[in-house]
């Protein structure tokens, strides 16, 4: 598979991954390699707040119009750290460009630009993200464990994130209330 391949792609998972991690999700891949792939979901909440996580860095918040923003969960993986999805790009300390517009950072900088309202324009606060090791996410696919597809980023920002799931598999021309749970072989 070539390097890159579905970085920038929505993996929506499919009515039978029962995976409580994943079931009913929408991940963005963030990176995606021959030596694996990295991504963030987008449609799970946790019950935090912004304050909580600038409270929890001792981040001064005076004036901050972003705290009662949603944190997502991002993955299973290092459920304590977050990661920040936004456009723009922009200079932040730690910043993996998903596309030329788009990032994900993980430095305390852009959180502090948060509180101090000089963010990015669009974002998401996520804590952990979803990891997969080499081909292990192309085999998933296989198995009929996602659907995937370009991201597109109105439904990153704008939709609400009760109707992401139903509305990045539209993306690909898929009605999720048509699909049936169970494996199918021909």
């Amino acid at each position: 598979m070539e390097d890159g391949l579905l970085t920038n792609h929505f993996l929506i998972a499919m009515p039978g991954l029962v995976d409580p991690n994943f079931a009913r999700t929408v991940t963005l891949i963030c990176e995606h390699s021959t030596e694996g792939a990295m991504g963030v979901v987008i449609n799970r909440m946790t019950d935090l707040k912004l304050r909580d996580i600038f409270g929890q860095l001792n981040i001064d918040t005076a004036g901050a119009a972003h705290g009662e923003a949603p944190v997502y969960l991002g993955g299973p993986v290092q459920g304590n750290r977050g990661f920040v999805l936004h456009e723009p790009l922009g200079t932040w300390d730690a910043t993996l460009a998903v596309t030329e517009t788009l990032g994900v950072s993980t430095s305390r900088d852009i959180l502090e630009a948060l509180a101090q309202n000089r963010g990015p324009a669009r974002y998401l606060v996520a804590l952990g993200y979803a990891g997969w090791g080499a081909g292990q996410l192309e085999r998933e696919i296989a198995e009929n464990s996602w659907l995937s597809g370009p991201a597109d980023h109105r439904i990153l920002f704008d939709t609400p994130v009760e109707s992401r799931w139903r509305a990045a598999a539209e993306l690909m021309g898929v009605d999720m209330n048509t699909l049936s749970g169970e494996a199918g072989h021909a």
